[in-house]
């Protein structure tokens, strides 16, 4: 079992889980497909550990356990896992601090993609 990270992290990229993971296993691509790979964060699953000390870190609350993935993001665990084939295009990102959204930004940004509360 392993974290993932959904499109609920496309274009926010808070870097809270990035700072307390302890195997550094949450990247960022680097490449020109931006297609494939949003511009969001990925956890590459063989190197999570499932310790689950990244999930309460996101204020986005864009981390899942694989197995509770909601519906509209059951796509995204593919996602996750298909970094594997470009992995020499993904980093770890340098840890940026940024302004914690509000709760209205945290639930319009689920209502944008189709996820209710």
């Amino acid at each position: 079992m392993a974290w993932v990270i959904p499109r609920l992290c496309r274009d926010c990229l808070d870097m809270g889980c990035v700072k307390v993971c302890p195997v550094d296993c949450i990247y960022e691509y680097t490449g020109e497909d931006r297609e494939t790979y949003p511009n969001q964060l990925f956890i590459e699953p063989d190197e999570c550990i499932n310790c689950s000390v990244c999930e309460p870190e996101c204020p986005w609350e864009a981390i899942f356990e694989d197995s509770a993935v909601p519906d509209p993001f059951k796509d995204d665990i593919a996602l996750n896992e298909r970094m594997r084939e470009n992995r020499k295009e993904f980093r770890v990102p340098e840890v940026e601090d940024k302004p914690r959204p509000t709760m209205e930004e945290v639930a319009a940004n689920k209502r944008k993609w189709g996820l209710d509360g």
